[in-house]
């Protein structure tokens, strides 16, 4: 697969962070047709990674130790609001932008639209661990990668 598609596949960087569209397929609605709850945390989840992807900071890169030690980020909290539906053949945008750095944790702040209208608004709170599970601290290339308000990044 050429970069230029893995790109694609990846979002894009913005002005502010992370978009990346998604479509809705009959494998994530209920039987009425409306996406089950659950699956927004998939394609909350394929935004995360996805934006730290593009900003070079890739998941295996991380625990062959790219960055320094061995390690891996690991959601600790999450307070998701579902505010409207999403059906199936939607496609959706998940956006993604740091919202506070941290010594040992990035707070994310994460929202899905259906073209302008809002359908969910979420905060993640992820912390950087060891393989063994222990907090780390964020490695510095990586903190510079992941400051507010940019694009940041490659």
């Amino acid at each position: 697969m050429t970069s230029t598609m893995t790109d694609q596949l990846a979002g894009r960087l913005t002005e502010f962070g992370h978009r990346l569209d998604v479509r809705v397929y009959f494998e994530d609605t209920d039987f009425s047709g409306v996406v089950y709850h659950a699956r927004y945390l998939h394609f909350l989840e394929r935004g995360r990674t996805d934006y730290l992807r593009l900003h070079g900071i890739g998941h295996r890169e991380l625990m062959e130790g790219a960055f320094g030690e061995p390690m891996a980020f690991a959601v600790r909290r999450m307070e998701i609001e579902f505010l409207r539906p999403a059906r199936i053949d939607d496609v959706l945008t998940v956006e993604t932008r740091t919202a506070l750095l941290g010594g040992a944790r990035v707070v994310l702040d994460q929202r899905i639209l259906n073209g302008e209208e809002v359908l969910i608004e979420a905060k993640v709170k992820v912390a950087v661990i060891s393989p063994e599970g222990k907090p780390r601290r964020m490695p510095p290339l990586v903190a510079e990668r992941l400051q507010p308000g940019g694009a940041g990044g490659e």
